[in-house]
This record gives C-alpha cells, structure tokens and sequence, in this order.
C-alpha cells in the first residue's frame, strides 16, 4: 500500500527508538521454561522479543553491569594502546579481580580483557578512573548511555557492579545494553576470546557457553549474593545472532542454552531491505534527468516465526523538484505485523538531479545565427 507524502524526518525519528525491542506476537508455544526470576531472549538485530519472563522487574545485576563499563570507555575516544598508570584507589578492590598493583603501567586493552574476562573489580575502576578522569564522573556517564538507549529502569552507581542500594536493571533494559555492545567490534572480539596471555597476565573467560553451545559468541557473567547469578550471553547462526539475558538462575547455562535452542528452531531471519537495492524510480521536475533512482538506506532484517506474514506501508515525496541530492530523504518504509509496527526503512535517492539551466552566452549565439 503506497502514500506519497512529503516524510516528516522528527516522526520517522521517533517511531525507530519506539519499535526497538518490541514484543513479538508470536505464539510462545514450546518456548522453554527457566530456573531464573527474569529472563529474556532477543533477536539482536531487530530488536524483537522471542521470549520473556519478568523481564521489566529491577533487580541486582552484579558485573554484566561491566558491559556498560566496556561501551562507555570504547566511547570515551581513548585508544587501546594508551597507557595507563594504576593508582592505590585501583587497587585491593572486593571480588573478583586482575591484581592490579599500585604504580605499575599497562594498555587499556589489558584492562578491557581484565575487565571482560577476568571481570576484575580493580580493572573497572581503573578503567572508569582513566576514561572519565574520575570514577564518579564516569558512573554518571554510565547513566547518560543508559538513557540513550533506552533503559529506563537503570541506574549505575558504580562500574563494577558490587552491591549497592539503587544499583538496578531489568533483563530488558540489559538486553538493549547488549545489542549495543554487540555492535562495537572490540567489545565483540573481547567477549568471544576464549583466553588470552596479555601484560603478563593470563585470562579465562568466565563464559562456559563459549565451550558448551555451539556458535555462541560472548558476552558477561555475574555474581553476588544479592544478585545470585546473572549473565548474559549471545549466539549466532547463519545471519541471525539471539541474546539471552537471565538474571538469578541458578541454572543459567542449561536455561541459555535451552532459549537459544528454541529461538533458532522457531524463528528465521527474514530479509526486509538491502541496502543500496533500488526501491522504485521517480519523475523529477525541472531537470534532463527524468527519473532517479530510489534505494534502501539501509538493510532490515525481522525475526519471523512459520505463518507470519508482514504489511508494508510506504510514505514517499512525490515529484521532487530540483535540487536533488544523493543520499537525500526520500521516503520511508514501514512493515506492521498485524497493527504493531515492528520495522522500517528510510528511503533516499540513488542519483542527484540538477536544475537545467541554457547559459546566456550560448542562447545569444543561437540567435544570433539567425539575425
């Protein structure tokens, strides 16, 4: 079904932060109990929920918290190879650790690995002391990302994750924190490293899934008494990569593994746009171009489970007038499973289109051959 209309760039905006991680209509027939107080599993590309169990509940999360370690400081616009100096304050920190000893000088990057695989206490507040200047400073930009991305029922009052009062999220709000991570290739390459010998330290990553399900590919555990045992994981097959998130399961491994199994026998990714791919052609007015190309801003996958079908609405400009300028807004797609919207494309033009203009010098030679 087509609308030709001029697309309102705040409303297309909008509508792409409303439909990340939406609930699925399909059926959860078959889907896998868990040992865990919440759970979820999300298709990490669209965004779809495959399954979920209490996934809006706060509770403890323990060190995935260190997740958003990870993101802020590959955000921060440090580089790996920089060099950091371990201050007393670093160091002697509760739980789990690196071994960090006052004074001595490593990369960054062995300080994500510590913090990652490790999930060194000491190496997160090195980390966030270095990145945010101070710790505090940090954990504040901690929850500005949290914000961003959606997670509305988290707050961070450290890096660590260690227990404290307020210290909360959901499985949902994790699961976005998740895609988010996923998507910046060196916090992807950090979680699926198996071991690794860096500044004379060796590392094991805590993530059993690693050895135990086949295509799993990262991401963190977590553990206090408070918060029992969290993590959260992610798995790939062929084009589609699923996150699972439980937080308190005791069995997590056999429950992640169980989701996952149940997420990739019922859903397959489905192929919505590509990007580049001409969509349609249009008239142009006041040009010698007289159509221009129309394409795919970008590619859109959706998980789709046997029967569901897809609705495609389409809001174009029609009859641009001249300027047009490649890679300019020219429309947008929207697919609707059943009344819920669940994905959409910006459209933009393939080729620019220029005014057509008669230089006066050469309109005063054509008259002049016939004066």
């Amino acid at each position: 079904m087509f609308y030709y209309e001029v697309m309102d760039l705040k409303r297309f905006v909008c509508v792409l932060l409303c439909f990340l991680l939406c609930s699925g209509s399909c059926a959860a027939s078959g889907a896998p109990g868990t040992s865990a107080a919440c759970a979820i599993l999300v298709d990490a590309d669209s965004g779809r929920v495959l399954y979920e169990h209490n996934a809006n509940e706060k509770r403890y999360i323990a060190s995935i918290t260190k997740l958003m370690t990870a993101l802020v400081a590959m955000e921060s616009g440090h580089a790996l190879d920089e060099m950091v100096t371990i201050k007393k304050e670093y160091t002697g920190a509760e739980g789990s650790s690196m071994y960090l000893k006052e004074g001595e000088t490593l990369s960054l990057e062995a300080l994500m690995y510590g913090l990652l695989l490790a999930s060194g206490n000491d190496a997160a507040l090195a980390v966030a002391g270095f990145c945010g200047e101070t710790v505090q400073a940090f954990v504040a930009r901690m929850n500005r990302r949290a914000a961003q991305l959606g997670m509305e029922n988290t707050r961070f009052l450290n890096p660590s994750g260690l227990t404290e009062q307020g210290h909360m999220s959901t499985a949902a709000d994790m699961a976005r924190l998740a895609v988010a991570c996923m998507n910046v290739p060196t916090i992807a390459k950090i979680v699926a490293t198996r071991s690794i010998s860096i500044a004379g330290r060796s590392f094991t990553n805590h993530n059993k899934l690693l050895w135990r399900y086949e295509g799993c590919v990262g991401m963190k555990t977590g553990y206090t008494e408070k918060a029992g045992r969290t993590l959260i994981s992610c798995a790939q097959r062929g084009d589609m990569r699923l996150i699972a998130v439980t937080l308190d399961d005791g069995n997590d491994w056999v429950d992640h593994a169980a989701l996952f199994d149940y997420g990739f026998s019922t859903y397959k990714c489905t192929a919505l746009s590509d990007a580049g791919r001409v969509f349609t052609r249009v008239p142009v007015e006041g040009s010698l171009t007289s159509l221009v190309d129309v394409v795919y801003g970008q590619s859109v996958t959706y998980a789709l489970c046997e029967g569901e079908q897809l609705r495609q609405e389409v809001s174009l400009i029609n009859r641009p007038v001249v300027p047009v300028l490649r890679g300019a807004t020219a429309g947008t797609v929207t697919w609707y499973l059943g009344e819920e919207l669940v994905a959409l494309c910006p459209l933009v033009y393939g080729q620019s289109a220029q005014q057509y203009t008669v230089r006066a010098g050469w309109l005063e030679r054509l008259r002049a051959m016939f004066d």
